[in-house]
This record gives structure tokens, C-alpha cells and sequence, in this order.
């Protein structure tokens, strides 16, 4: 006879048995049920299952295997989709083109790299901002290959620009006082030839953080004078007297991003960031200091027109910006902006050349490129170089006694 679990619950002496032991008599006394049929109907597919199916394979997502076969330019234009979801529900997600993918972040500088900034209590833009060129800049073939992005004055922004995934607030954390020293220090250790730095925007101090940022530049030219930094700056809400102390502090690139055309500024920036504010930010800086190379950056797939990009080049070279570089929107997070197109690498190579046309010293152009990545391109580090061959009779080189001069001086004004 079977017994259920209700049978045996309804006698006396087996209500007062744990429910643990009820369940192990019921399934030691219950007749097993027939298998299943194999003319079952199957049971469907998982959500979760169809997202795999439709994702990179592993071998796409580690980089390995053999390269993909080159894709026409039709081919280059049509992005493949796959439908996920359950039945009824099935929506179309876009996987990314080839050309968007990256190996895992990875190799021994990569390792000490990250492991110094965690000891030094240091941010970078590359985690700050998910950057997809991660492995490749920190991960070069040697120390002096390398390249890192320090963000510097913490990594939460007062401004929240419609692309940038670095968290943001209206009241951020003080200064680190030991920052500057912290950063000349691990910069030192690293042993990298080319460096770039960067920060958060500052809207709560005064200054903005310039009289911090150009401090910080002073410690590094005290500690590695060969080194050569490049500084990728905010607006400083226009203070252009605040772009002139950072541009002036020993620096060899100033850096500041118009991020898009003008006609799109209001729409990916901050309310507080505009177009024309950041070309004087770039003409300011060139005035300051004539030997410095200017230089920056314009995502595409925003839904920029090529008449518009065109008109802003040309608005770049009128403050004599000497260097560009074009890179793919990417979307960090379902709360930014959505990209609105992937541009082929045959579209950013012939940017690349109009640039070169117009009279740009360089242009990096390309889906993966991004304002530091491989800043320290030969070209531009021969260009600096032979500069500062051509001026070294003409200015006075920062020495230990001038930098801490030039430190005490900021400190003073602050």
C-alpha cells in the first residue's frame, strides 16, 4: 500500500516527529513514479540560455583563436542581432562589431600598475571610466611602453555629462594633500616614459583644482625629469587665469576635450560645459605657453553629421590645436546616452586623413581610440623631444629649487 506524507501526518504519534524526519519516511516509503517519456514536449529555452547564444563565444571574448576574415564595407555597416527572451517576449539586442572587442586585462606591468595605485590610495580614469584599452595601455611590452591615466582630486565629478560613467555629486570628498606627492611618487616607481593626468571637474573649489593639478605636475618633473606628462584638464568654469597655472607648471601636452560638435554640447555635456568655452580653454592654454602641444578629442556615434564635424575641425585649427583624436561613443551603462551609430574603421581612417589635410600636427583615429590612449605615440613623443632640443637654451629647465619654489608659490595663492 503507498503511503503519502497526508497519511502519515494523520496519525497522533507521528504529528509530534520533526519535519525532517516525516520527509525521510515519506520518500523511503513512496513508490517510485515512471520516467518521464521521451516524446515529452522539451522544456524551453531559458532567457539567460538565449543571451549566451546570442553573446561572444569565449573564444571571442579572451581575444584568442584566429582573426575573424576581413568584412567588406556592406558587411562592415550591418551589425548582427539575435532575438532574446522568452516566447512572446522576444526582443532584438545588437552585438558589438569585431572591431569593438578587447582582450582581458592582463601581464605582470598590468599587475603592478594596479597593485600600486591600490597601495598609493590613487584613482585612474581607465576604471574610473571603463575604458575598453585597458590591457593595452597598461600591459605594454616594457615599463617605458606603458601608459596610465591618473585621475587626480578623487574620483567623484560635480558635473554628469550624458556619457561619462565616473560617479558624480554635488559635494565631493576634500583633497588629498599627499596626493600630489603620492602620484609623483608612483609615477617614479612605474618607470614610464609618457604619462597622463587628468582629474574629476571640482565645481565645489575655488580654483577649480587647477593650483592642485599644477603642483602635482611640479613633484613629477622634481622626481623624473625626462618624463613627459600630458594634462587633460576641465574648463575650470572658464577661469581661463586658472588654465594659464597648469599650463605653465612644466607640463609638455595640455589636453582639453570638446567631446562633440557644438550643435550636440547641450544634449552629451553638462549643462556647465560649453563648446565655445572649451575652445577658449585650448587657445588659453597655447597662449600661456606657445612651445606646449595642444591636443583634443571627439567621440563619433553620437549622431553627429559629417558637415558639423567638418565645421569643428576647422573651429580647432583657428585656436592652433595641434593634435586630434576621433574614437567610438561607447554606452557604459543603460543610464547614458544610447549610441546612435557604430562608425566603420574605414570611416575613422578617412577622418584621420581630412584631419592630417587641415593642418593638425597628429590625428589618432579609430573605434577604440580615446583621448589617453597611447598618448605616448613615437610621433608625438619625437615631436617633444626635438622641441625641447630646439628651446632647452631658451627656457630654464624646473629644477628640485624651482619646483619647490613654484610649489610654495601655489600654496601661497590657495
Amino acid at each position: 500500500m503507498r503511503l503519502g506524507v497526508s497519511s502519515l501526518t494523520s496519525r497522533p504519534s507521528i504529528q509530534r516527529l520533526p519535519s525532517a524526519s516525516l520527509a525521510r519516511r515519506a520518500l523511503a516509503t513512496a513508490v517510485a513514479e515512471p520516467t518521464a517519456s521521451t516524446t515529452s514536449k522539451p522544456r524551453p529555452r531559458t532567457n539567460f540560455a538565449d543571451k549566451l547564444n546570442a553573446g561572444p563565444s569565449f573564444g571571442d571574448f579572451v581575444g584568442g583563436g584566429k582573426p575573424e576574415t576581413p568584412l567588406n564595407s556592406e558587411e562592415m555597416l550591418e551589425l548582427r542581432t539575435a532575438m532574446v527572451g522568452p516566447e512572446g517576449k522576444k526582443k532584438q539586442i545588437t552585438r558589438l562589431p569585431s572591431w569593438l572587442k578587447t582582450p582581458v586585462p592582463m601581464g605582470d606591468n598590468f599587475k603592478k600598475i594596479k597593485n600600486d595605485l591600490r597601495g598609493l590610495n590613487l584613482h585612474t580614469v581607465c576604471e574610473e571610466a571603463r575604458c575598453p584599452n585597458i590591457s593595452d595601455c597598461w600591459g605594454g611590452s616594457s615599463k617605458s611602453a606603458a601608459t596610465a591615466t591618473i585621475m587626480l582630486m578623487g574620483d567623484t565629478c560635480t558635473r554628469g555629462c550624458r556619457f561619462c560613467s565616473v560617479k558624480t555629486s554635488r559635494a565631493p570628498p576634500p583633497l588629498d594633500p599627499h596626493e600630489p606627492e603620492n602620484t609623483a611618487e608612483a609615477l617614479r616607481r612605474w618607470g614610464l616614459g609618457y604619462v597622463v593626468l587628468t582629474s574629476v571637474d571640482r565645481d565645489d573649489l575655488v580654483d577649480g583644482g587647477a593650483r592642485h593639478f599644477a603642483e602635482t605636475i611640479i613633484k613629477i618633473k622634481q622626481k623624473a625629469p625626462t618624463m613627459l606628462v600630458e594634462a587633460l584638464t576641465g574648463d575650470y568654469a572658464g577661469d581661463l587665469e586658472m588654465v594659464g597655472v597648469v599650463a605653465r607648471s612644466g607640463l609638455d601636452v595640455y589636453a582639453h576635450n570638446v567631446e562633440t560638435v557644438e550643435a550636440l554640447t547641450p544634449f552629451v555635456r553638462d549643462r556647465r560645459a560649453k563648446f565655445r568655452q572649451s575652445l577658449a580653454v585650448l587657445d588659453a592654454a597655447k597662449k600661456a605657453k606657445p612651445s606646449l602641444i595642444t591636443k583634443t578629442s571627439i567621440m563619433l556615434g553620437l549622431g553627429e553629421t559629417e558637415e558639423q564635424l567638418w565645421d569643428t575641425l576647422k573651429e580647432l585649427r583657428k585656436v592652433n590645436v595641434d593634435v586630434v583624436t576621433f574614437g567610438q561613443y561607447m554606452r557604459p551603462t543603460k543610464r547614458h546616452m544610447k549610441v546612435e551609430e557604430y562608425v566603420t574603421p574605414a570611416t575613422f581612417e578617412a577622418w584621420r586623413q581630412r584631419a592630417l589635410d587641415l593642418g593638425f600636427l597628429y590625428c589618432a583615429s579609430g573605434p577604440l581610440v580615446r583621448s589617453s590612449y597611447k598618448a605616448g605615440e613615437a610621433f608625438i613623443e619625437n615631436v617633444l623631444k626635438k622641441r625641447m632640443a630646439q628651446n632647452s637654451d631658451k627656457e630654464v629647465p624646473v629644477t628640485q629649487v624651482t619646483a619647490a619654489e613654484e610649489v610654495a608659490k601655489l600654496r601661497s595663492e590657495s
